[in-house]
């Protein structure tokens, strides 16, 4: 338990940090894989909401794999993974819109509006957002991302509104498609201009051995990637969470951070004191 001294330093030790992102815009990819219980999303949100309330301009994109897995399993329905994406059959990508845009989307919506926030609840379709293409034909409803329409975001944040988006995009015709939330938080952060990115997901960040905490990389610049990957250190799935890392940093974002979304608090860890908790990435 903390006294009154420590709690006064834990809040001079913020106000630097205060200073920084006030005004600022960050993104937050909140994980599917993160979202482990109902108090840990209150938390979560919580957080967000106390960014917000200090003048940061918070923009949620949020996953929701197991969410999709556990109705598919429901519905009879197999889940099938190529290369880490889902294969989207039409049946499938009704169930991902329902999920995602629906469920998913508006329960985060309202835990911000409990916590005292104003949220307002998107998908990439919405103002045509998201337009994209088929990826691959095998994939089926797959998309991969051919423009950005920033606008819809940015109304909602000059409106005072914390804007939570969910994965789904559309071609001209309209037809849907199923967007890996990783590759479009990138895209949205650039387009946004965005201070930060925190990816949010079920690891403490990039680590030498996998096996040892205590091996956690702080820090990583774009150029030692590679080399990482080369010897092993960064492998399998996480191959293309650190890309889309990589590729928010070139496309103008300055910091992005992998953090453990299991741990309570652990946002406002990253962003708002001296230690940190993840594995930042820097150009």
């Amino acid at each position: 338990m903390l006294d009154h001294k420590d709690r006064a330093q834990v809040l001079t030790e913020a106000l630097p940090y205060i200073q920084k992102y006030s005004g600022k815009t960050i993104l937050i990819k909140y994980g599917g894989n993160a979202m482990q219980n109902e108090k840990l999303k209150k938390a979560v949100m919580g957080d967000i909401v106390l960014l917000s309330m200090i003048g940061v301009r918070v923009v949620v994109f949020h996953g929701g794999g197991p969410e999709i897995s556990d109705m598919l399993k429901k519905t009879g329905t197999e889940s099938q993974f190529v290369n880490g994406l889902r294969v989207t059959d039409e049946k499938t990508m009704d169930i991902v819109q329902m999920v995602l845009a629906g469920k998913v989307n508006k329960d985060l919506v309202n835990l911000v509006e409990i916590a005292g926030g104003k949220a307002m609840g998107i998908s990439g379709v919405d103002g045509r957002l998201i337009t994209a293409k088929q990826l691959d034909p095998s994939l089926g409803q797959v998309g991969e991302i051919t423009d950005i329409n920033i606008e819809p975001v940015t109304d909602l944040l000059n409106m005072g509104y914390i804007p939570i988006i969910s994965t789904i995009g559309c071609d001209s015709e309209g037809k849907l498609y199923n967007i890996n939330a990783d590759t479009a938080a990138a895209r949205i952060a650039g387009k946004l201009g965005a201070e930060s990115m925190l990816t949010m997901t079920d690891i403490a960040g990039v680590l030498m051995d996998k096996d040892d905490p205590s091996t956690l990389l702080s820090k990583i610049t774009v150029s030692q990637v590679p080399q990482l990957i080369g010897d092993g250190v960064i492998q399998g799935g996480m191959i293309p969470k650190i890309q889309c890392c990589v590729e928010a940093i070139r496309r103008g974002v300055k910091r992005v951070f992998i953090i453990d979304g299991r741990v309570e608090h652990s946002m406002l860890m990253e962003l708002l004191t001296d230690a940190g908790l993840g594995t930042m990435f820097t150009a």
